[in-house]
């Protein structure tokens, strides 16, 4: 008997209303309204999902307040909640193959990807819960004679954590693992396109036995539920990742309150190509670095720079491998290219590629649609790309590239540079002088040389200018879930203040 692709993708409990968390209740909408998700691969809707109210929002705040102020989340011991952060960590190790499933059913991303970063997750998990333990201050000397100086760190409060469709659990434990380990409690909205991994990730919450309220999970679009939840005067820190635009309102939104703010905004990195490089290698590099999440990631390597003398060489076998991705079903281990996310996300690049061709770009590769069913585009390659042209200076985030020639490392840079982003940047070279002198040069939070979008717990990951501010990962990110309190403590003197 012939299996049908259909057949061959995992049986999910995918059709039922889903429900809120809020204080530790599975809970249905106020209003009793939901949305469905669509799969972007069979382009079928699929479970029902509640539009959270500003009353459903608030009564999430409060929770996540109450736990804060009154049931005693922060006085906890670093021990404890590391220890209930370990026990999760457990939980999703035993949970990784339904956790990926679920976010491939959401957003189409591929399961070659999606597995090892369900397995990211529990390890990103266990690294928190560590470093944790080992949250401290520092013992400062003093000018003053007779004191002793100090600094503590203590949680800021409750955390709006707010998370994009594209990596929704991995970004998502970004901002939970480190909020919890320092002792703060969360309110989490996930995207209207990927929200119910975020609330299966929440069924293991509270598994692992996290006190009610310290996490909550709201669902619904950015208007009502974002933005009740980023205008709640309950909440004491935003943590986001999507567009640069939306950041910028969270920021203003934010700053009227002094509320603090973390933000991973959009990117439009530079991967730097020298004719002394592996031309081989980086040209997978180059396809690593967007084809592989169908160009759906903030740090895509989407403005290929290539030293003129090799830039025929690269050009022509971008175009080559370009051609013979094999897109499909992105269940299967063999598909190296998958849909998009969603039917707004299709249309929005498919926009860009008939801007890049009124733009009278070069193209060498893709362009179109393949004639099948799912959100799917061609992975596209534009040729000679003048930095100036809107394709270079804006996030398609979709599966395309623009190639650009240079001379030499002072005009690389001066391209590269040449954005109003700056998250990431890419260096192929075999001269380690000008590896060094670039990595210096280049005006971007993370730079690779010699491969490309390779992240870890233990390095910070985060922008310059408009790709955001603060970082997620590593001490820095559990610092940025800290205020930090100075403490004098004086062991002698007496306080003249004379009277009359």
């Amino acid at each position: 008997m012939t299996v049908t692709v259909d057949e061959r993708r995992p049986l999910e409990d995918v059709e039922r209303e889903f429900k809120l968390l809020i204080d530790g209740e599975w809970v249905a909408a106020d209003s009793g309204e939901t949305f469905s998700c669509v799969d972007p691969f069979t382009e079928e809707e699929w479970g029902r999902v509640p539009i959270a109210s500003e009353a459903d929002v608030d009564r999430a705040v409060r929770a996540a307040r109450r736990a804060f102020d009154s049931d005693g989340w922060p006085q906890t011991s670093a021990a404890e909640r590391a220890a209930l952060l370990r026990r999760l960590a457990g939980l999703i190790e035993e949970n990784v193959e339904p956790l990926t499933y679920r976010q491939i059913r959401e957003n189409g991303k591929l399961l070659s990807e999606m597995l090892p970063g369900a397995g990211a997750l529990a390890a990103d998990c266990h690294f928190f819960a560590g470093l944790g333990e080992t949250l401290h201050g520092m013992s400062v000397p003093v000018s003053a004679p007779n004191f002793v100086g100090y600094t503590v760190r203590e949680p800021i409060g409750v955390v709006a954590a707010i998370t994009p469709w594209n990596t929704p659990l991995g970004l998502l434990g970004w901002k939970l693992f480190p909020a919890l380990a320092a002792g703060n409690t969360v309110v989490a909205k996930p995207s209207e396109v990927t929200p119910t991994s975020t609330l299966m990730l929440a069924e293991l919450i509270v598994e692992a036995g996290f006190p009610p309220g310290v996490v909550n999970v709201v669902t619904g679009y950015g208007q009502p539920t974002g933005k009740a939840l980023v205008g709640h005067p309950g909440v004491d820190k935003i943590a986001f990742t999507g567009s640069t635009s939306t950041g910028r309102a969270i920021a203003h939104a934010a700053a009227e309150r002094n509320a603090r703010v973390s933000l991973e905004l959009g990117g439009k990195s530079p991967n730097v190509i020298f004719a002394d490089a592996d031309l081989d290698n980086a040209v997978n590099g180059v396809m690593a670095g967007v084809f592989a999440a169908t160009g759906q990631t903030c740090l895509a390597g989407s403005r290929v720079l290539i030293e003129s003398s090799a830039y025929d060489e690269v050009a022509a076998l971008l175009a080559e491998r370009a051609g013979k991705i094999r897109a499909g079903d992105p269940m299967e281990p063999e598909t190296q290219l998958g849909p998009l996310a969603s039917r707004a996300q299709l249309d929005k690049v498919v926009s860009y590629l008939e801007l890049g061709k009124e733009e009278g770009l070069t193209l060498l590769a893709g362009g179109g649609r393949p004639d099948r069913r799912g959100f799917f585009v061609e992975p596209t390659v534009f040729g000679d790309v003048d930095n100036s042209a809107r394709l270079a200076r804006e996030e398609v985030f979709g599966p395309v590239v623009c190639l650009m020639r240079f001379e030499g490392e002072d005009e690389a840079v001066r391209i590269a540079n040449d954005t109003p982003y700056g998250l990431a940047a890419g260096v192929w070279t075999e001269n380690v002088r000008r590896a060094h002198r670039m990595v210096g040069r280049l005006r971007a939070g993370t730079v690779w040389v010699n491969n490309y979008r390779v992240l870890g717990h233990g390095l910070p990951f985060g922008g310059y200018k408009q790709s955001g501010q603060g970082r997620e990962m590593g001490i820095e990110a559990l610092q940025g879930y800290t205020e930090v309190k100075s403490v004098w403590i004086d062991t002698g003197n007496r306080v003249n203040f004379p009277v009359g």
